[in-house]
């Protein structure tokens, strides 16, 4: 039977019984499983001196010549255990290599976590006589306990994101399994090795085989930990929302005031660039836009100093001003296949021209809510339209600037009163000048249609920015 690989590498953290997995894989013929090879404080085994031929310094020196040397040994299929906190050099190595079988160990993290706190106490992270056993009980600690389960979660999306994307799958083997001998078989012929188990090995004991509470000092500090725990994830909210670029174009620079603005579509971009022009030194009211990256980096090179800012428009605002300049509006810079989208397509009750004076304020109401609901949609992937950058998150457009240049200051539109000039005074300007106030949303002001009701709309679906950004209620 061929190998379907070339090594493996065994995913698992401290006190999920990989030590106990690695004693079975070594028990194969023709499968030899070398410890935590990429442990930065030893090579495989501590007070072992070398592995596949290579000591700790060699492999320190050159990690990704250690890992080839797991392809290249011959004579068995080799492989080893790799925990989150391993030597990161390799990683990415690892994840994208095919020919690399993937075995992700789990265990109830709160069950590792306790053994592991056991273990620490007493001094034996091995049992292979019960005789020997030595007893104690685990205190909890509940932060260090949610710092254990984030840290083990997040390195277990990040191994599952990465086989998704690039097409691979790994072979899951939860700590329960470990005492079922077809499981382990099953591992066997999924390595493609044509070695089987008779038997588990009984070399390694059990440490700790009572129930969880029984194991610590503070059950109730267990109990408070627990609860705080999202075991399932549960308020992970997903984002279906396509990834921005950093739209270097849009970006704003003054000709001698070192400064860069970053525009959020729908947010309060005239405002900012009448006052930064007003700033200019010599009076020229001229400022630079449509650049590329290379002009970019060179007003950089010819701005020693400079800061660069963003400005964020409350979410209810910019999506009214987005609403009422580029749906309502039927003129130059309006959307008008995604109008027509709207009305035909999702109902949107838009009027023919909302300037006739026909159009009343409880149709506004309503028009804009049916927007709010087909935007909601698109966000979400729901719908088969493009994702304007004017309806796009402010949080995933400032992801794309950090792609390019992100943002010293992230100011608040309803702040630029105070927080421009002082801005200014940061620059070393002697004199400031106060920002203009925006021009009013027509044909209806959002102080015409604002209720609770449309808050708590908006804020569903802008749900991320509210949470990053602290937005609270608009008419607050």
């Amino acid at each position: 039977m061929p190998q379907n690989f070339d090594y493996f590498v065994v995913f698992a953290e401290m006190r999920t019984g990989s030590n106990f997995l690695e004693a079975n894989l070594n028990a194969l013929e023709g499968v030899t499983c070398h410890g935590e090879a990429f442990n930065p404080h030893f090579i495989s085994y501590p007070n072992c001196e070398t592995t596949l031929g290579w000591t700790q310094q060699r492999r320190d020196g050159d990690a990704l010549g250690f890992l080839d040397r797991f392809c290249r040994a011959g004579g068995a299929l080799n492989g080893f255990r790799y925990f989150h906190d391993h030597d990161p050099r390799v990683l990415d190595q690892i994840l994208g290599d095919p020919r690399c079988a993937k075995i992700i160990l789990t265990r109830n993290p709160a069950e590792s976590y306790v053994s592991h706190q056991i273990a620490k106490r007493t001094g034996q992270w091995k049992l292979t006589n019960v005789k020997r056993r030595k007893t104690g009980l685990a205190t909890i600690n509940a932060e260090e306990f949610a710092r254990h389960v984030t840290e083990l979660q997040n390195f277990q999306v990040t191994l599952l994101n990465r086989l998704q994307k690039s097409g691979q799958t790994a072979f899951y083997v939860a700590y329960e399994d470990l005492q079922d001998l077809e499981v382990l078989n099953g591992l066997a012929k999924w390595l493609g090795v044509e070695a089987r188990l008779d038997q588990l090995d009984d070399s390694l004991k059990p440490q700790n085989p009572t129930s969880l509470e029984e194991k610590v000092v503070n059950p109730q500090e267990l109990d408070r930990a627990m609860a705080g725990l999202d075991r399932f994830n549960l308020s992970r909210t997903p984002n279906f929302e396509p990834r921005r670029g950093p739209v270097v174009p849009e970006y704003v620079a003054g000709q001698q005031l070192p400064l860069l603005y970053l525009p959020i579509s729908g947010g309060p971009t005239d405002v900012v660039c009448n006052w930064m022009a007003r700033q200019e030194p010599d009076g020229s009211d001229a400022l630079i836009s449509g650049m590329n990256q290379k002009q970019l980096r060179q007003w950089k090179r010819g701005h020693p100093g400079f800061r660069s800012l963003t400005v964020l428009r409350h979410p209810v605002a910019r999506l009214h001003h987005v609403f009422c300049t580029r749906i309502l509006d039927t003129g130059p810079g309006s959307l008008r296949q995604i109008r027509n989208l709207m009305r035909n397509q999702f109902k949107v009750p838009l009027p023919k021209d909302p300037a006739d004076g026909s159009y009343t304020r409880d149709q506004h109401r309503l028009a804009f809510a049916r927007f709010v609901e087909v935007i909601g949609a698109n966000l979400s992937g729901q719908t088969g339209f493009r994702t304007d950058a004017s309806w796009a998150t402010q949080a995933q457009t400032i992801a794309g600037f950090a792609t390019i240049q992100s943002p010293d200051l992230i100011l608040r539109e309803a702040d630029l009163a105070r927080t421009l000039p002082d801005l200014a005074r940061w620059l070393g300007q002697s004199e400031s000048v106060l920002p203009t106030a925006p021009e009013m949303d027509h044909p209806y002001q959002l102080a015409d249609i604002y209720d609770a009701e449309l808050e708590a709309q908006i804020a569903s679906v802008y749900q991320r920015d509210y949470l990053l950004f602290g937005f609270g209620d608009w008419g607050a």
